[in-house]
């Protein structure tokens, strides 16, 4: 049996199950693979004399474009023939800083043809965190947006420099690789192991990392993540990401071509939840992926007077808060399930079409992974660090942090990938988020977390965002302080404060009631992750004469 015969195979078992979750996840078994790339093997495969769409990008203006299979596969072809003929060589980085337009999807494809290493960048990069990328990345080649390409000539180093939508002076232009033959003769075979995505963390916690995949880790890897998301051929998926994150790998590229899926896109240069709407009932969405942020400004609309052709619909980035899954599932009748995974990994646990649902639980492992609790000496437990086992040879797993070898034994300690995230598990093998490690802590001994307390407090409606961090506190050593973010129109007062502790005692325990509140807009990474750690420090340091960002309301002095 070749590869792609096994890859295939494996993709088959898991869509002939779909709903059938204990024969999935029992009788899985992942290709064993020697020799593969995806784009060459599996999709130019699946797209010969495949004329159904592959990617419809839609514009805010009306504007669209659909693209088959059989000529995204051709062209992707005719792409990597011009890279070669501009140097790009296997192995060699290649920085990628475009939008969602339809020559992303070429040049992924063109670059994993060519055993490149693509390096996604967010268009919000610059400065020295884009240098950064560049020297810690070891560059050679850049492929941006024109719009974006000031933000290189500043920067040291001879990359080959290609421009999208234009050629600024000292670039290529990308509308020449239209002249070259689409005939792409790879220079040997691929190995599964080689290296082919390397990406950036988000940084909510420490300078980024640096995470390496390879032809099987995503490519194949990625089977469990549609397998999560319930993808069949010929549905339309879009899933709401930006560029440059490896989520959009998960449900933009991979997860859906592997399905024989439509990759599609709306491009808005602002949220608008009527348009975003709209947008699903007239193109006919049939799966839809979209962060916490996205659910929540569409929950505020009446949905029940949209009637789209969705049949799955699943949430990630953060965990998302009952309250907004009851509202969806009251309006359309499906449920939004709940996924985790990260930048290092495909979708290691998720609530799986057709299967019970435990409320605020995210699921059981997936096909391909098989999943631990372990405490703070690596040991069995129903609470604690969200650990895979590498016994299993987890199949989309990363290689390791490029450049930091001890972050990687650390994580890659006992046996085990420690994930740095908190859960609990329940005796039907169902996994409940309990928060980032660093960002769970104590208070009068008690552990809190941050996740279970923002999920009540943007209940209220009037709370746009929230985080939770410790403050500390002579009595309990800390208490449970929320920095919030208020909807537009509504304005920061001790009225409010007040309003907020009074409907939050209602609905947490004394122990974990929030104690102070303080109004303003909270910090981010550029992937658009709240920054806990940013706002425990600030606080930490309060004593030391560190001024605050908002005014502090403590519930004694609000809460009579």
């Amino acid at each position: 049996m070749t590869p792609t015969q096994r890859f295939v195979q494996a993709r088959d078992f898991l869509q002939q199950h779909r709903l059938d979750y204990d024969t999935a996840y029992r009788d899985f078994q992942k290709p064993e693979l020697d020799r593969f790339n995806w784009a060459l093997d599996f999709f130019d495969q699946q797209a010969r004399d495949n004329h159904r769409t592959a990617l419809w990008v839609v514009e805010e203006d009306g504007r669209e474009r659909e693209v088959s299979f059989a000529d995204m596969a051709a062209r992707s072809s005719q792409v990597a023939e011009y890279l070669r003929n501009l140097g790009v060589r296997r192995g060699e980085r290649v920085l990628l800083m475009l939008p969602n337009r339809v020559e992303l999807w070429e040049i992924m494809l063109a670059g994993i043809k060519l055993g490149a290493v693509l390096v996604p960048t967010t268009m919000l990069l610059a400065g020295d965190d884009l240098a950064d990328r560049l020297e810690r990345g070891n560059v050679k080649h850049v492929i941006a947006q024109a719009s974006e390409a000031h933000k290189f000539e500043v920067l040291a180093g001879s990359h080959t420099r290609i421009a999208v939508g234009g050629a600024p002076d000292g670039w290529h232009d990308y509308d020449d690789s239209r002249t070259v033959a689409s005939v792409f003769v790879p220079e040997g075979e691929t190995r599964a192991t080689d290296p082919l995505l390397l990406y950036f963390t988000s940084g909510t916690t420490a300078k980024p990392k640096l995470v390496l995949h390879t032809h099987q880790s995503y490519p194949v890897g990625h089977l469990s993540t549609m397998y999560w998301i319930g993808l069949q051929p010929g549905d339309v998926h879009w899933n709401i990401s930006s560029p440059g994150w490896a989520k959009h790998a998960w449900s933009c590229f991979f997860a859906p071509w592997n399905a024989g899926a439509t990759v599609f896109v709306y491009n808005y240069e602002r949220f608008a939840s009527r348009a975003v709407l709209d947008t699903i009932v007239r193109c006919g969405v049939t799966s839809l992926c979209a962060p916490p942020t996205v659910w929540r400004m569409l929950i505020k609309e009446d949905l029940a007077a949209w009637k789209p052709a969705l049949r799955e619909l699943v949430g990630a980035g953060e965990p998302l808060n009952p309250e907004v899954i009851e509202q969806v599932e009251r309006a359309w009748g499906i449920r939004i399930r709940d996924g985790f995974g990260q930048s290092e990994s495909s979708c290691q646990i998720g609530n799986s079409p057709g299967q019970p649902i435990k409320p605020g639980s995210m699921g059981r492992p997936l096909p391909g992974y098989r999943i631990a609790l372990l405490d703070i000496d690596d040991r069995p437990a129903r609470e604690g660090e969200i650990s895979v086992e590498l016994a299993a040879n987890p199949i989309g797993l990363m290689v390791g942090y490029e450049g930091n070898e001890e972050k990687t034994l650390e994580v890659m300690r006992a046996g085990h990938y420690h994930t740095g995230d908190t859960a609990s598990v329940d005796d039907d093998g169902y996994y409940f988020y309990v928060g980032r490690n660093d960002d769970v802590f104590k208070s009068s001994d008690y552990r809190i977390s941050p996740f279970e307390l923002e999920s009540v407090l943007i209940e209220h409606d009037s709370v746009l965002e929230a985080a939770i961090v410790p403050s500390p506190d002579p009595l309990r050593l800390s208490v449970p302080k929320a920095f919030v973010t208020l909807r537009s129109g509504v304005e920061p007062s001790r009225e409010m404060a007040a309003a907020l502790f009074a409907f939050t005692r209602e609905r947490l325990a004394p122990y974990a009631r929030i104690r102070r509140i303080e109004f303003r807009e909270l910090p981010k990474t550029i992937s658009g992750k709240i920054r806990r750690v940013e706002l425990r420090r600030a606080e930490a340091n309060k004593g030391d004469g560190a001024s605050d960002a908002g005014v502090e309301y403590r519930e004694e002095d609000v809460v009579r």
